[in-house]
């Protein structure tokens, strides 16, 4: 089975366009998403095809994402980019050199060495059909299964905004022979009006084990915030019992008082920020455990905010 590849962090992602013209636009009053089509800006093997955001404005003004990366480095991400299995996708460990397995969102992708699932790395990659369903406020992804070696899922995502919010839910059904296990999350490229990371920013969660973080970050009770702009890349896991008890977390850039939350039901049980000196990334982990002829539901909401002029300004 032929294939197309991914390209392999720190090399060009040839796979991604730049072009916009096949972009979907869902939106409210006050929002306006950006999506694009499965296939057309990102082909990649690492991000989900479906509900790929590339840009979120609020108020015809302030904007919230940015690329993974400028350069042509990178792994092709923008935006509000989600991936199932960053460590662990479905059926890899029991594949075979040469053999398939599924990257959920994505499709069938071929194991071409005994050595450990990179997310990075170049797989060929036999795409899963998806179908788009697409209105002014609302768009649905339904991604079906291509079968291999007893995995099958069947992922439906729906987007829709109302309001300063934007929701996606998942409903992820095992129509296979196997048990789904893996995570999901959610990547957030984000720079809240295309300002550089640095003290104008705030995060803020809702546990205090933030644990023990390195320059240039700073941790104090439930607020991580930056010293300094970052001149390098910066990692940072949250885990424990608090954390798997939460379920949102918020950013701001504190000088001009626009922010994003999002919340997770029912909840997430890791937390991590990931970011370079223009981009910034929390990361929220889901669990996914799906027996054969179930299904599992959950979804993501985000809420973005800003101050409102004052009268006559």
């Amino acid at each position: 089975m032929g294939g197309q590849t991914a390209p392999e962090g720190g090399k060009p992602h040839e796979g991604t366009k730049t072009m916009q013209d096949d972009d979907l636009l869902i939106s409210s009053a006050a929002l306006t998403v950006r999506v694009a089509r499965p296939g057309i800006r990102y082909r990649g093997t690492r991000f989900d095809w479906t509900g790929f955001i590339t840009q979120v404005t609020l108020d015809g003004t302030h904007t919230f994402c940015t690329p993974e990366a400028t350069d042509g480095t990178g792994t092709g991400g923008d935006g509000l980019s989600n991936e199932f299995g960053i460590f662990d996708p479905v059926g890899f460990e029991d594949a075979p050199p040469g053999e398939t397995f599924p990257k959920l969102g994505v499709g069938l992708l071929r194991r071409d060495s005994a050595e450990p699932y990179r997310f990075s790395h170049r797989y060929a990659v036999e795409p899963f059909p998806i179908r788009v369903e697409s209105g002014a406020a609302r768009v649905a992804f339904v991604c079906d299964p291509l079968p291999c070696r007893g995995y099958a899922a069947r992922l439906e995502k729906t987007l829709a905004v109302a309001g300063r919010r934007l929701s996606i839910h998942y409903r992820l059904a095992n129509v296979g022979e196997k048990t789904l296990r893996t995570t999901e999350y959610c990547h957030n490229f984000l720079a809240i009006d295309g300002h550089a990371v640095g003290p104008a920013y705030r995060l803020q969660v809702p546990f205090a084990t933030c644990g023990r973080v390195t320059e240039p970050l700073l941790a104090q009770g439930r607020e991580i915030t930056w010293s300094r702009t970052p001149d390098h890349a910066f990692y940072h896991p949250m885990e424990g019992e608090d954390v798997q008890a939460a379920q949102w977390w918020e950013l701001a850039h504190s000088p001009s008082g626009v922010r994003v939350r999002e919340t997770v039901s029912p909840g997430y049980f890791r937390l991590t920020l990931w970011g370079t000196g223009r981009v910034v990334s929390p990361e929220a982990f889901v669990r996914v455990e799906v027996a054969p002829g179930e299904t599992q539901e959950w979804q993501r909401e985000y809420t973005f905010d800003a101050p409102h002029p004052a009268a006559g300004a």
